[in-house]
């Protein structure tokens, strides 16, 4: 069983989880002879008098003090929620009691400390047998629920995998990402798409694998295309025997589960034999072949030769702000790079950052059977426990200081600090964009986020809007939003309706997120302090009655209409109290708008042809309720179209698999004018 994050389930006895008592009388937990182990119950920690305490640090040391009194003494994990509810923070001890009594002080905390502390009104406690299953379930509630006071992987995408498909005679080399469900052989993680991309090309050339779905595979009658260009056997149409093919798979198996020289040596001593017996075609194939994984291996960069399989883990720290780089090798290879920045405050140290990093960084992810890093880190012993017993072998988490080890770990480093440097540079470069743009629309508070606003359809169909997100770390993909235009009352074609359709959506909801909120000041904003939006002064009007009408007066309004002959450059501008005006034509707050335009009308353009696509490929059936995608295929595999099933009788109906006669009448009554 596995949990929500990827984690395994807790073993043993189910886990206690409740609010804390407040019945006093309740004795806590004291060694006994049924458990010897127990450790003395340690006595009640003295709170410091302070007179010049902060009195939220005061009452918030009153609410440990209270639940300190109920905490397990063995391992556990345990949450700070605030007042609302927010969950504050999740930690885990080998002594919930002991760790809680570490936050009994008026003194000595870092600012971070003190705040949590301060905005503490409530503490849960959930007992676990070992430290190891308080680990993966400190892991598992820092994901789910990410504290403002943890560490946060602001970056959580999964990695692409090479799978060949283990279900079928002729088995199948593809690209997959997400769970690994499916029977067959998963070979990665690979840092990046284009590196598994990269590689796929090149290991279809070398062992010529299908990549066809096993229904295309099932209804060919004739090779395809790649295997005119020497990428496929054709096992689909006999081409090859399976016997053969199965040789074929086994040596891309072995060649990406390390055995690569093996695999070379073995096509070269074959290449060799038919050059012998003057079979110069097949030695010509075989060259191919080997050349092709000579490009898998020629393309990797630094490929160490000591180390087949680890996960290199680096971290660099710069401004308050942290990058972990992690390269990953695999068969002595080196299959790519990624660089994190997880949120963290700025008085950890990179010891702490990476130690906290790692444990969530696994959660989801098989990990190699090597890690090595760049700091020593507290849990190392027990990151060591945890994931071993997660993947049932040994894993080694090292810190080397010699050898080819140490280099990849320097070239790691190297790598973070690069990247944090650009991206430090960047950051101080769009900040300043940010600057101009606040300057030329006359907006005196800082902007941390803007939000911009297209529509797009044709002639009012398929009509969508789009809000594109920008702040002081460019463009914030993951808040981007699309509105499906679906007002009845508009006019196909009003421009001005649509728009006034998105933003009242938009903040309507905005508003009632907003109820309540205790928003994190370190966190991204979900409120914008500018609104663009794509149109001249009828775009502009429109937005500005909207917010009127919901009462927002704090966020800024701008619309930009296009410049004579939608020439770029020559925009105009409206804002609230101010005549239409333009930038100077080398203003880099006019570029800067621009970009922002244009990735608003992309992501407009994008979102409006999937929409119109999707409704190209729109079959009948679709609207059947209780028509399932199973039952459409049935239907569709028993009369070809859609069309040739409105034609059908119910009594052939009703003869098709799957398809009941209830089911059956309700498909002949739709498309014989008896809908209900």
């Amino acid at each position: 069983m596995r949990t929500k994050s990827g984690f395994p389930s807790p073993s043993g006895p189910p886990t206690s989880e409740a609010m804390t008592p407040r019945d006093n009388s309740e004795t806590p937990e004291t060694p006994s002879p049924e458990n010897p182990a127990a450790e003395p119950l340690p006595a009640e920690p003295a709170i410091l008098l302070d007179e010049s305490a902060d009195p939220a640090l005061r009452r918030g040391v009153d609410v440990i003090k209270a639940n300190w009194k109920h905490a397990p003494l063995g391992p556990g994990v345990y949450r700070m929620l605030g007042a609302d509810g927010e969950v504050l923070y999740v930690g885990k001890a080998r002594s919930v009691r002991k760790r809680i009594a570490s936050y009994m002080r008026l003194g000595g905390h870092t600012n971070r400390i003190a705040r949590m502390i301060s905005l503490t009104a409530e503490m849960v406690f959930v007992s676990t047998e070992t430290e190891t299953e308080a680990l993966l379930l400190e892991t598992n509630y820092i994901k789910q629920m990410k504290p403002r006071f943890n560490v946060l992987m602001r970056d959580d995408k999964s990695f692409p995998y090479i799978f060949i498909s283990g279900d079928h005679s002729a088995p199948q080399i593809m690209k997959h990402r997400g769970s690994r469900e499916r029977k067959g052989d998963y070979f990665g993680p690979f840092a990046s798409v284009w590196a598994v991309n990269r590689t796929l090309n090149a290991l279809e050339r070398a062992f010529l694998l299908r990549s066809c779905t096993d229904s295309y595979f099932a209804n060919r009658t004739r090779p395809c295309l790649l295997h005119q260009i020497k990428r496929c056997a054709a096992p689909c149409t006999g081409e090859i025997g399976l016997a053969d093919y199965a040789a074929l798979v086994g040596e891309a198996r072995a060649f990406l589960s390390g055995k690569s020289r093996a695999v070379r040596d073995m096509l070269a001593k074959e290449m060799n034999e038919a050059a012998e017996v003057l079979d110069y075609e097949r030695a010509a194939r075989l060259r191919d072949r080997i050349s092709a994984l000579s490009n898998i291996q020629g393309a990797q960069g630094i490929n160490p030769h000591s180390v087949e399989e680890a996960d290199v883990f680096a971290i660099a720290e710069e401004a308050g702000q942290f990058c972990v780089e992690v390269f990953f090798f695999r068969t002595y290879q080196n299959w790519g790079n990624r660089a994190y920045f997880p949120r963290a405050d700025k008085s950890l140290s990179q010891s702490e950052v990476l130690d906290a990093f790692l444990a969530q960084f696994y959660a989801d992810k098989p990990a190699a059977r090597l890690l090595l890093l760049s700091h020593e880190i507290e849990d190392r012993e027990l990151l060591e426990r945890a994931l071993s017993e997660r993947a049932g072998h040994r894993i080694e988490v090292a810190v080397p200081q010699r050898g080819e080890k140490k280099d990849l770990v320097d070239h790691a480093t190297q790598n973070a600090r690069e990247t944090l440097g650009r991206k430090l540079a960047e950051g101080a470069s769009q900040e300043k964009l940010l600057a101009g743009l606040a300057a030329a629309f006359g907006i005196e508070d800082t902007l941390r986020r803007i939000e911009v606003y297209d529509n797009s359809h044709i002639m009012g169909t398929n009509a969508v809007g789009a809000m594109i997100v920008a702040g002081p770390e460019g463009f914030m993909k993951t808040h981007y939003r699309t509105f499906n235009i679906k007002g009845e009352d508009l006019t196909p074609g009003d421009d001005f309706g649509m728009m006034r359709e998105v933003l009242r959506r938009r903040f309507t909801r905005l508003a009632k997120e907003d109820e309540g909120a205790n928003q994190d000041p370190d966190a991204f904003p979900q409120r914008p302090d500018l609104v663009l939006i794509d149109g001249g002064k009828g775009q502009f009007e429109a937005a500005r009655t909207v917010l009127a009408d919901l009462g927002i007066n704090d966020v800024a309004i701008v619309a930009i209409a296009k410049g004579l002959d939608r020439e770029a450059g020559r925009e105009t501008f409206f804002v609230e109290g101010k005549e239409p005006f333009r930038l100077p034509p080398r203003d880099p707050a006019l570029y800067f708008v621009e970009r922002l335009r244009d990735e608003a009308h992309r992501f407009a353009i994008g979102t409006h042809r999937a929409r119109r696509k999707k409704e190209f490929t729109r079959s009948p059936l679709d609207e059947i309720a209780g028509v399932g995608p199973a039952r459409k295929r049935a239907l569709l595999q028993a009369f070809g179209t859609a069309k040739a099933v409105s034609r059908a009788g119910l009594a052939d109906l009703e003869k098709v698999d799957g398809i009941n006669s209830a089911t059956a009448k309700l498909v002949y009554d739709f498309f014989h004018g008896e809908r209900a």
